[in-house]
């Protein structure tokens, strides 16, 4: 029988409550569903893995770490699973290291990040709504997504029109690093006569960028900044991989990629 593995790669996040919630969630789902494949972990954030290794004495593989120690180990067949998001600049350096190792292996395939075909824009949103389904007139759901200065940044603003396609005016996508910003909404959400605001994470973990930018108590967080303009602010820390939904996509993208 051929050694099969799975490799979840994540950028990963220092706080530990999020990571088992969603990460490790993801994880065990993918062991739980593909049983006869080994399961590994590997991040991509350089900075993640140092600030756990001298705070926590935790080891995390890199992307060539990990495909070192499966092909040193026998594993024929691996699969390359992302946690991301979007095909960014951590899915594109992700595929790269993990496509040099691939003669080492006897088939290496990559996943798709969440966000990768029209059918899953469609499911994320469904996902969220799912979790929100009683907003009142006066409330806006604003998302914070991560954001890039790579192409795939259009992603949150394609996230956003599939949203008003699906009838949910009162939901608003922003992001930390890219397009649409903060600025971008508060326009829309004063027009529409919003009072109070729901803030969450658009991202798979509820880490440092939800925790600090969007609910921090700095006078820059987007919770100070929304209350500063005279809204009701409630912040939700939970990530993406917290919904059993969004799991389920990324279950179909580890099939597609097994070619089932």
């Amino acid at each position: 029988m051929k050694k099969e593995a799975v490799l979840v790669v994540s950028f990963g996040t220092s706080h530990k409550a999020t990571r088992e919630k969603t990460i490790e969630a993801i994880e065990r789902q993918i062991r739980k569903e593909f049983p006869l494949h080994e399961v590994r972990r590997a991040f991509t954030s350089g900075m993640i893995m140092k600030v756990l290794k001298q705070r926590d004495g935790i080891h995390v593989d890199n992307v060539s770490q990990a495909m070192e120690k499966l092909a040193a180990d026998g594993y024929e067949r691996v699969i390359v699973q992302p946690t991301h998001v979007i095909n960014g600049e951590e899915y594109d350096k992700m595929k790269a290291q993990a496509m040099a190792f691939e003669n080492s292996f006897a088939h290496v395939s990559i996943g798709k990040p969440l966000l990768s075909e029209s059918d899953d824009y469609e499911k994320v949103c469904r996902a969220v709504m799912n979790h929100f389904p009683q907003l009142e007139k006066d409330e806006a759901l604003i998302l914070m997504g991560h954001g890039t200065e790579h192409a795939a940044d259009a992603a949150y603003a394609a996230v956003a029109y599939r949203f008003r396609a699906m009838g949910c005016d009162n939901v608003f996508m922003g992001t930390v690093e890219g397009y649409p910003e903060l600025s971008d909404i508060l326009p829309l959400i004063k027009k529409r006569g919003m009072k109070k605001v729901l803030l969450q994470p658009f991202m798979v973990v509820a880490g440092d960028h939800a925790v600090n930018d969007m609910a921090g108590e700095d006078e820059d967080s987007w919770k100070s900044i929304l209350e500063r303009e005279g809204y009701q602010v409630k912040c939700i820390l939970k990530g993406l991989g917290e919904l059993p939904e969004i799991r389920d996509i990324y279950m179909e993208h580890v099939k597609r990629a097994m070619g089932k």
